[in-house]
């Protein structure tokens, strides 16, 4: 059997607009040898990053804890990893298993969690995504 394919997960809720552009941005690039996967906390989420070009999507408070135990990168707005994060929709269980896997975590800044970063620069979105996958996909590289 060959080698496994590494995996880059994006996760998102609500419409899952960030998530969708993360994917877009990253099947681009997406080097051989890995594949994208989404999970979202709702069916609009999942469906949004699909359709922008995730390779494989699952729904649900279990789908996320289980792809996030066995991503290599986890990408996808900073509430991922707050319980009752996205307005809700992120539960305590979901938090720590983002929070808790050994993946590489790349997370977008934003402001409707109520959580300032301290040291990130006062960007527009599309700029935080960019940056984010630009990130990614240099890690896939190496």
């Amino acid at each position: 059997m060959g080698e496994r394919k590494k995996r880059c997960l994006v996760l998102d809720g609500q419409g899952g607009g960030i998530g969708a552009q993360l994917a877009r941005l990253l099947a681009k690039g997406m080097p051989a040898g890995w594949e994208l996967l989404a999970a979202g906390t709702n069916a609009a989420a999942t469906a949004a990053m699909l359709k922008a070009g995730a390779a494989q999507g699952a729904t649900g408070e279990n789908a996320v804890i289980y792809n996030a135990g066995r991503a290599d990168i986890i990408l996808g707005p900073i509430g991922v990893i707050l319980a009752n994060g996205i307005m809700g929709e992120v539960s305590p269980a979901m938090a720590v298993a983002v929070s808790g896997s050994g993946a590489v975590k790349i997370l977008i800044p934003t402001s409707t969690c109520g959580i300032c970063v301290a040291g990130t620069e006062d960007l527009r979105l599309e700029e935080y995504l960019r940056q984010a996958a630009d990130r990614a996909l240099a890690i896939m590289r190496d």
